[in-house]
């Protein structure tokens, strides 16, 4: 199984495969659209931007994200239990303090942002302090640690500026339309022209899928690790399931960043009529609760 120490280096290499994957889709979409348009000047622009947004994002991810979530930063006074319990656990965890940010929202919700543990930052919301016991938060709480451990939230922060990129200039494209190719009647061009299409309108679901995909999986990573910091997966158990129960929408939840939360901003949503769970979830940001609770219930820590 791997651990918050064993995960660090996979992530990085994760991280890596997933931003030279995305530059090549983005120089695939700029060379269609270039051609498409006959404006090489489109290739060089997306390929440049693409890098400066990524180097943005890198230094900036944590503000913009707090920013977004109405995030204040919390007081030893004011929330001291909230701090004992984040210092305990990540001196346990090997990790630095991170910030901590408060988030006034009825919603029971969590998340860890940051470039790395040494400017990593657990934010909790208002409803999560008022329902969990110390136990629970406990558990919430070393799942958030776990992220950054496993340098989850550097890997996050990069797939949400490339996929966000992506659908970018794909929606771009298909705004303009389709005004061009009346010089173009060779065979071999008309063919390059339809997959070309066909890429940028598919590029945006793929990327979001993959992104969707790598969420759930580092989340279940994140409960494994969580519960062998604090030694009692029960914790985190009855927490994911008093949080499910609550099930109350966040106030100022955003797609962008839902899937950074320790359980879905938006609330439980309904399945589509005559669609397969398994169909179904594909689209989903987090796993299922009752498949996290019943792993870590199953877990055998000694």
């Amino acid at each position: 199984m791997a651990t918050l120490y064993t995960q660090q280096d996979i992530n990085i290499r994760k991280t890596w495969l997933l931003m030279a994957s995305f530059l090549v889709i983005i120089v695939g979409l700029g060379y269609f659209i270039s051609y498409y348009y006959n404006n090489p000047g489109i290739l060089y622009f997306a390929i440049i931007f693409s890098v400066v947004m990524n180097i943005m994002s890198y230094w900036y991810s944590d503000k913009i994200v707090l920013s977004m979530s109405g995030a204040k930063e919390a007081t030893r006074k004011e929330y001291t239990d909230l701090y004992n319990i984040v210092e305990n656990l990540s001196i346990t965890a090997g990790l630095p303090m991170p910030k901590i940010y408060i988030i006034t929202d009825a919603s029971p919700n969590a998340f860890a942002t940051g470039r790395d543990k040494e400017h990593a930052v657990v934010a909790v919301t208002t409803g999560l302090l008022k329902i969990l016991n110390k136990v629970e938060l406990e558990g919430v709480i070393s799942h958030e640690l776990s992220h950054i451990g496993n340098r989850d939230i550097l890997l996050s922060t990069v797939i949400v500026v490339l996929v966000g990129f992506i659908s970018l200039l794909a929606n771009m494209f298909m705004r303009g339309g389709i005004r061009r190719g009346n010089d173009r009647n060779n065979n071999a061009n008309g063919i390059i022209m339809i997959l070309g299409i066909i890429f940028i309108i598919l590029s945006p679901i793929i990327s979001k899928l993959i992104q969707l995909a790598i969420s759930r999986k580092r989340e279940f990573l994140a409960d494994a690790s969580g519960a062998l910091l604090t030694r009692y997966p029960d914790g985190l158990a009855q927490a994911l399931q008093k949080i499910s129960n609550t099930n109350i929408p966040m106030t100022n939840a955003n797609p962008a960043t839902a899937h950074l939360f320790i359980s879905n901003p938006f609330g439980a949503t309904s399945k589509m009529a005559g669609v397969s769970k398994k169909m179904s979830s594909l689209f989903d940001t987090h796993p299922q609760v009752e498949d996290r609770v019943k792993a870590l219930v199953g877990m055998n820590i000694k």
